[in-house]
């Protein structure tokens, strides 16, 4: 009998917001994680650990870090603090030789793109996180061939997670968070989610080409690259199951899916 494999989940994360009771997204996201099965570790990759290298931290104990500025005091206030894995830091390192170098960075933590979904996924921090750096140095197509890579780890209990968000352009957001998502954005997202759909991931790789409202949906690409792993580690006989639908302050998808 085969080893179960874990599924896979790409989380529009948005605004640091979503960590305070009663948010829709947090809530939405708690309902998930009471359907997961318990993983060994997880490995995630967020838009908010960007350099210029391909690294994982390996500390016993990564910090918390709330990299975001002029929120509700109450935020600061929230601890997340799960053990980290050196093992799997070696094990992504391993699986990734061929690709590129995978270097050992423990300058990070555990970033907000982190800890929000995760603190709604697994409340008691008992699960092992490892953050795998955004490369920004790298092409898009070489992301997706990272996800491609890292597909092993699913049978072996890594729940893998990518947070970003589909369309995330801040000098667009609107006051309201329940406000309508401008044209352009939800047209982009559209035509995300049909190719998403499809399985047409050659389109999503070289997203620029999805339609002319790529630059606004993505002024920079950080927050969509995360979506791009999650998409290499799809099986072909994978469903999708979307848990979060809609866009956030008018110009922030909020779009969440998991793979399985």
């Amino acid at each position: 009998m085969g080893k179960v494999k874990m599924p896979t989940i790409f989380v529009g994360h948005g605004s640091p917001m979503s960590a305070l009771p009663h948010n829709i997204y947090g809530e939405a996201w708690r309902n998930l994680g009471l359907k997961l099965n318990k993983p060994k570790a997880i490995l995630l990759i967020s838009a908010h650990w960007t350099i210029d290298e391909t690294a994982v931290s390996d500390v016993l104990k990564p910090q918390q870090i709330y990299d975001f500025y002029n929120f509700p005091e109450e935020l600061y206030a929230i601890k997340y603090t799960p053990p980290g894995s050196p093992e799997l830091a070696k094990q992504v390192i391993k699986i990734l030789s061929p690709i590129l170098e995978v270097k050992i960075n423990n300058d990070w933590g555990i970033d907000h793109g982190a800890w929000i979904p995760l603190r709604s996924f697994f409340p008691e921090a008992d699960v092992p996180v490892v953050q795998l750096s955004l490369d920004y140095s790298q092409p898009a197509d070489i992301h997706y061939r990272i996800g491609q890579a890292l597909r092993p780890l699913r049978k072996q209990g890594i729940l893998i997670i990518g947070s970003g968000d589909i369309v995330h352009n801040l000098g667009r957001i609107k006051p309201d968070e329940k406000a309508e998502p401008y044209v352009w954005a939800k047209k982009f997202e559209e035509r995300v989610l049909q190719h998403i759909a499809k399985k047409e991931h050659k389109f999503l790789i070289d997203y620029n080409n999805i339609g002319s409202e790529a630059n606004l949906a993505i002024p920079t690409s950080e927050h969509y690259l995360p979506l791009l792993y999650i998409l290499g580690l799809q099986d072909g006989d994978d469903q999708i199951d979307y848990f979060v639908e809609g866009t956030a302050y008018g110009s922030i998808s909020m779009t969440s899916f998991m793979v399985h």
